[in-house]
């Protein structure tokens, strides 16, 4: 259904993307931002379901600038690899690299945003700070408790695991407190990575009820 293509930032880097279309006339368009974990197996499983919605679906490979084509599962010895990505990671970067996909998506039709673990952090502060976009949705995004401060252009929804170990309910408190617009939902007993069906983390009854509230969030939305 998908396939690798190019994209070219503000300041001319070129990065990969993973896009996949929909097999019948677009209702508009997702960009999907990755977990530290690269645009991998799952990231473009995730693009492909949402053309399965309807939607063209564009994944930025926003460590291209470090570590071009990084993709990663989710062994112990991947994890620990993987983190080493987010210990000083570059926002403003990160941010060129998905405005350059929203605006490929922009000709499609109305744009949404979705991000996963590093990428739900991602897709907050892009819908606090980029243009282009009419809907935001993040998932159990650790750093948004440090943006919380900023307000969100644009109707944006949270999801968090009541026992992810690396986001503190009371993280989630305060971004409720700072942000009474924002959706927030929280999920009893899920961990962080529950909606990754190849994750030990995965929590199917948590990630069967999140993913239609995300589709209906976009369908009322991306109009």
């Amino acid at each position: 259904m998908g396939q690798d293509i190019k994209l070219t930032a503000s300041d001319n880097f070129q990065l990969g993307a993973y896009r996949a279309d929909p097999s019948g006339t677009p209702k508009g368009a997702v960009v999907v931002i990755q977990e530290i974990f690269g645009v991998n197996h799952h990231i473009r499983s995730v693009c492909d379901r949402l053309a399965g919605e309807g939607y063209v679906a564009i994944a930025p490979s926003i460590f291209d600038r470090t570590s071009p084509n990084f993709q990663s599962g989710y062994s112990p010895d991947e994890i620990a690899e993987a983190r080493k990505f987010v210990a000083n990671p570059d926002w403003a970067a990160m941010l060129r690299d998905t405005q350059a996909a929203i605006d490929v998506a922009r000709s499609v039709g109305p744009v949404g945003i979705i991000g996963f673990c590093l990428g739900g952090s991602v897709a907050f502060v892009a819908a606090t700070r980029l243009s282009g976009l009419k809907a935001a949705i993040g998932y159990y995004g650790g750093a948004i408790v440090r943006f919380a401060d900023e307000a969100p252009k644009v109707p944006t929804q949270l999801h968090f695991g009541e026992k992810d170990a690396g986001i503190p309910l009371a993280d989630v408190e305060t971004i409720k407190t700072k942000r009474p617009e924002v959706e927030v939902f929280i999920y009893p007993g899920a961990q962080h990575g529950f909606h990754c069906d190849e994750r030990a983390s995965y929590d199917k009854a948590s990630a069967d009820i999140a993913w239609p509230r995300s589709m209906a969030f976009f369908a009322k939305h991306l109009k």
